[in-house]
């Protein structure tokens, strides 16, 4: 068995005793106190998450716009400099290589952040396709650290620490800029995985150790607690924020996953576009939805049974407990007819052989109207 590797901030971890777990072959920390402290923590003061391994993937050259237009289903001609897009690759039968972020830093220079799982074979579908395009593909991931910082005190900690201008005018939801924070030089993205106010900070990894200690120390009258892997997970479900691996496959297509928003079939040609329009003129048979359930005494397993009236329309595909919400959340696919907002379904357990009642949600169970993200 290879070794495991660790992040720049492992011994910090270990030092505060969290938690430790393999995370694609990395040393992570799944929690520093409880998952439920952390969770709380994001939505009402700050988290700090090391998401390291979740590095860009740097394309510079020529031919880097009119490649990104061949393989992302989004346009990304609609954003400009320092603009930041979501969107997926696809093969060509319309199924999800992966959903990513692109930041654009200028017409012939963008970075691709992809699911950790999945980057290595984005980096190949990447670079295959840049073959004589002018287009050049450089993996930055071990050169450059990357922290996430979450939460509505997030500006007024990051504020202490630089003199850029984080103020939603100058640094709107989706956007980066370059700035120095804590005397390190810092590429500043509104992203997150969280749905609050956030920052995430890419910079030099030999900078890693003093940026860790400088986003707590600003932070420590503030409430920030450094945060792992559980309540990473569990407020991404509380969004609705759906995961490769579990509710996002290569088995399924942007449409199926609510993701339809993210696809620009008037772009013009782009990898699995014709079945993506085949799919937008003819509809889909199933959709992803969230199933909230009453309390946080039960959990649902990926794989359990969603029924309606006694008959299996869908399977879990991830399960969390909301705790600021106070609510077990689910995703799945469901039948076309049960993805309304409100419908009535049960959640066949494995596990325990009994049926829970939950209700169907097409829009996120926290904040849908992203009003906290984009303060």
């Amino acid at each position: 068995m290879p070794a495991r590797k660790h992040t720049p901030y492992y011994h910090k971890f270990v030092e505060l005793g969290a938690e430790i777990v393999d995370r694609i072959g990395f040393d992570a920390a799944a929690r520093f106190t409880t998952i439920e402290d952390e969770h709380r923590a994001t939505r009402e003061a700050a988290g700090l998450y090391d998401v390291y391994y979740q590095g860009p993937l740097d394309l510079k050259g020529p031919g880097t716009t009119a490649l990104l237009q061949r393989l992302l289903v989004n346009d990304i001609e609609r954003i400009g400099d320092g603009g930041v897009l979501y969107s997926s690759m696809c093969n060509e039968q319309g199924g999800m290589l992966d959903d990513m972020t692109v930041y654009r830093h200028s017409p012939e220079h963008y970075w691709i952040v992809s699911t950790p799982s999945r980057a290595a074979l984005i980096e190949q579908w990447v670079t295959e396709h840049a073959r004589g395009q002018q287009a050049y593909v450089t993996n930055c991931v071990s050169g450059t650290a990357y922290l996430s910082l979450q939460g509505p005190k997030s500006r007024d900690i990051l504020a202490r620490l630089t003199d850029a201008d984080l103020s939603t005018t100058a640094l709107p939801y989706f956007h980066v800029i370059q700035a120095t924070v804590a005397e390190v030089p810092t590429l500043v993205s509104r992203t997150g995985y969280s749905g609050e106010l956030g920052y995430e900070l890419y910079y030099p990894r030999d900078y890693a150790e003093h940026m860790w200690d400088s986003l707590l120390a600003a932070g420590s009258d503030d409430g920030l607690k450094p945060c792992g892997l559980g309540a990473l997970r569990s407020i991404r479900m509380e969004k609705k924020y759906p995961l490769y691996g579990l509710d996002l496959t290569d088995g399924n297509s942007p449409y199926e996953a609510g993701l339809g928003w993210t696809v620009r079939l008037k772009a013009g040609e782009f990898v699995g576009r014709d079945a993506l329009a085949r799919q937008r003129e003819q509809g889909v048979n199933r959709l992803l939805v969230g199933i909230e359930l009453s309390g946080l005494d039960f959990l649902p397993a990926p794989g359990d049974a969603i029924l309606s009236e006694g008959r299996e329309v869908g399977r879990v595909s991830s399960a969390d407990l909301g705790f600021y919400l106070g609510k077990s959340l689910a995703m799945g696919y469901v039948e076309k007819t049960i993805a309304e907002a409100g419908t009535s379904v049960t959640i066949a357990s494995a596990a325990t052989g009994e049926d829970y009642a939950g209700t169907v949600h097409t829009r996120a169970f926290y904040d849908p109207e992203m009003l906290r993200a984009k303060a």
